[in-house]
């Protein structure tokens, strides 16, 4: 039955939405454990785990951060050039894959900063601040 001021038609949509949403995340999210072992390899971080992140010094943190987000922007760059090619045809394409790039960022910046998110109340939160204008996450 729909909810008060919530019409039949609007929860349909509402819950197709979020059924597509979150089928599309399962296909774009972020590994935690592959990234851990990338942090590792790549960026030299002495960790076993997230929780070792607040063990290392924050501008060590930042300097891996700013390396995430210049290459999610690499990425974006050449995915928006080639996509911008085909005009307005490939618009629909482009935003959907600008947005899984913008996700994977997001969460891979979550994860250095040693925000492991779990559950889906997590993952919410965590796109959740995005959204309002959270930016860079910062330890407290």
């Amino acid at each position: 039955m729909a909810g008060p001021g919530k019409s039949w038609l609007r929860e349909r949509i509402e819950a197709g939405m979020v059924r597509g949403l979150t089928r599309a995340y399962s296909t774009v999210r972020v590994n935690p454990d592959k990234f851990l072992l990338q942090l590792r390899a790549a960026y030299r971080m002495p960790i076993s785990g997230y929780h070792g992140v607040y063990s290392l010094e924050i501008g060590e943190i930042d300097t891996v951060a700013d390396s995430v987000i210049r290459s999610g922007m690499k990425v974006a760059a050449v995915e928006g050039a080639g996509f911008g090619l085909g005009g307005l045809i490939t618009i629909v394409p482009d935003l959907g894959i600008l947005s899984a790039i913008t996700m994977r960022t997001i969460e891979k910046l979550s994860l250095v900063y040693g925000f492991e998110f779990k559950t889906d109340d997590e993952i919410a939160e965590l796109f959740l601040q995005q959204m309002l204008g959270g930016g860079h996450a910062r330890r407290i």
